[in-house]
């Protein structure tokens, strides 16, 4: 199986967002913003970050194509479904 250039782009995204999934450059900060410590925006921001890519990760088609789903994807879109 071949990976198109676009597909290649997600694995070090998906890491990124692996990585910083944990708030660790807010380790040591006590600050409270609107009565919720940082930490916890943090984790709100990122959810949102991560929702948005994985549906731009799915649209893109990467999904199928790392699925093996490929053709069946195509034929559904076509109207060709089961």
């Amino acid at each position: 199986m071949t990976r198109s250039r676009s597909d290649l782009v997600w694995i070090p995204t998906f890491a990124t967002l692996v990585a910083f999934a944990v708030p660790w450059p807010l380790w040591g900060v006590d600050r409270v913003v609107a009565g919720l410590p940082v930490w916890i925006w943090w984790h709100v921001a990122w959810l949102g970050l991560c929702a948005t890519l994985f549906s731009l990760f799915v649209r893109s088609g990467a999904w199928e194509r790392g699925m093996g789903r490929e053709g069946a994807a195509a034929a559904e879109r076509g109207g060709g479904g089961r």
